[in-house]
């Protein structure tokens, strides 16, 4: 097989037309051959920027090597010295603004598929049964770590590997966090990926308790005064969501996309038979802009409904990755930008009949350098629809903060770290990802959770 080296070699997916009506992921990987090819287009650079573009630090040049010379478990040992969870990433990173967004091979042409090529990697070793472990050997120190979403798991696991003994405390009847919840089938397999990179941290001998919410069940005083545990790792996530506090908010068939997507993702609402089914509007309207909102409204597409994507600002501005945006667009995910709601309209009964909508349009920065939009007067119209999905972002549960003495917050309730260590206002207690920035990316998150662990180990290496 030739191919131009200036351009990534494609991967296949699922013909919009067919994915839009199956829960089947949309992207279908490299083959080996493609891999390999890929593979030889990078550079490997002596001074590689696609390794500082990495919030993990993985060590990109060593592990495409390896592939380029097919030996995958080599490729799988370079890349868990600095992640535990490639097959995750290698799907919902978003590598264009990191990793590839680096890429020299991008000045004059595509860069590299790096998170294609871990997918490959996590993928192969998966279906070869392989799996790096490299623990050390046992230093008898007990660590606790709230939470069993990305950055908990990537806590757990390099801890682990250092030799502590870990145990994850996960609120819901399942661990994974946003992994399992959050993400949509579509995009991240439950049972062959998720699942599988789960039970990974579980080969480093990393302990799971379910069905603990901490604050209740336990706090994190009695973790450390009664179960003796020598740190706390906090990676409870943002689950709270926000909403727009517009009239008519209340109303049936307005649902929050956790709501939505806890549904269909941990509880399998988009099977007939499930107990837990979730709402199929006919026409949907979704309002947010980010990876969220694309998930929700790709979701309610294959549950049957027209769907559409209302965001206050333009397609340049939409925070959601390039990939998801057009994905959506293939779908047929109606797109009704610079517009914002106003009110959701219902009948006498409470449901749901339509929303209204003002028009809006770009005026200056705001302090994060968007142009903030700003509404048209006069310009108001309805869409009718029977079903709304809020996707405004979400912000961290208060419960932690509230029932664990000397830990500081600040105005967006989220939890004060030292940004070197990880430590909270506490020591002895350090946190990361969402709990700490608010609703960010895995990769973010899983980045927070390296930081931390290596902030605990140099604490208790000097007890």
């Amino acid at each position: 097989m030739e191919w131009n080296m200036l351009e990534r070699v494609p991967v296949s997916e699922q013909e919009p037309a067919v994915r839009a009506a199956n829960f089947e992921e949309v992207c279908l990987g490299y083959t080996e051959e493609e891999a390999v090819l890929e593979a030889s287009r990078c550079l490997t650079c002596k001074n590689p920027m696609c390794v500082k573009g990495c919030p993990v630090g993985i060590d990109i040049p060593s592990f495409i090597r390896e592939v380029k010379a097919r030996d995958y478990r080599k490729a799988g040992d370079v890349i868990a010295l600095a992640s535990s969870l490639p097959a995750v990433c290698g799907r919902v990173c978003p590598q264009e603004t990191q990793c590839e967004g680096k890429c020299i091979r991008g000045i004059k042409g595509d860069p590299v598929a790096i998170g294609k090529l871990e997918r490959f990697v996590a993928d192969r070793n998966r279906e070869d049964g392989y799996f790096s472990e490299n623990t050390a050997e046992k230093n008898g120190k007990r660590v606790a770590v709230v939470g069993s979403g990305p950055s908990g798991l990537t806590a757990a696991g390099d801890l682990a590997r250092l030799g502590y003994d870990v145990t994850i405390f996960e609120a819901l009847h399942k661990p994974g966090g946003v992994l399992s919840y959050g993400i949509p089938e579509f995009r991240l397999p439950k049972e062959r990926v998720v699942d599988r990179e789960i039970d990974n941290v579980r080969k480093l001998g990393v302990k799971i308790e379910c069905d603990v919410v901490v604050g209740k069940t336990v706090s994190i005083d009695e973790l450390i005064e009664k179960e003796h545990f020598d740190a706390v790792f906090i990676g409870s996530g943002a689950g709270l969501p926000r909403f727009m506090g517009i009239p008519g908010e209340n109303a049936n068939q307005v649902f929050s996309a956790n709501e939505f997507l806890t549904r269909s993702n941990l509880m399998k609402g988009y099977l007939p038979d499930s107990d837990t089914p979730l709402p199929r509007g006919k026409r949907v309207v979704v309002v947010g802009g980010g990876h969220v909102a694309m998930d929700a409204a790709r979701t309610a597409l294959r549950l049957g409904a027209e769907t559409h994507i209302v965001y206050r600002r333009s397609m340049t501005e939409l925070p959601a990755r390039q990939e998801e945006v057009h994905h959506a667009e293939e779908e047929g995910i109606i797109f009704d930008l610079l517009q914002n709601p106003t009110k959701i309209l219902t009948d006498e009964n409470g449901n749901v009949t339509g929303i209204e909508i003002i028009k809006m349009e770009l005026g200056e920065p705001d302090e994060s350098g968007r142009r903030s939009p700003v509404e048209i007067p006069g310009s108001e119209y309805e869409i009718e629809c029977d079903m709304v999905i809020m996707a405004l972002g979400t912000s961290p549960n208060p419960l932690i903060a509230a029932t664990t003495k000397g830990l500081e917050t600040n105005r967006r309730k989220c939890l004060v770290i030292n940004e070197e260590t990880g430590q909270t206002s506490r020591a002895g207690i350090y946190a990361g990802g969402d709990a700490v920035t608010g609703a960010a990316t895995v990769i973010l998150a899983m980045g927070a959770g390296k930081l931390a662990a290596a902030g605990i180990h140099k604490a208790l290496s000097e007890v």
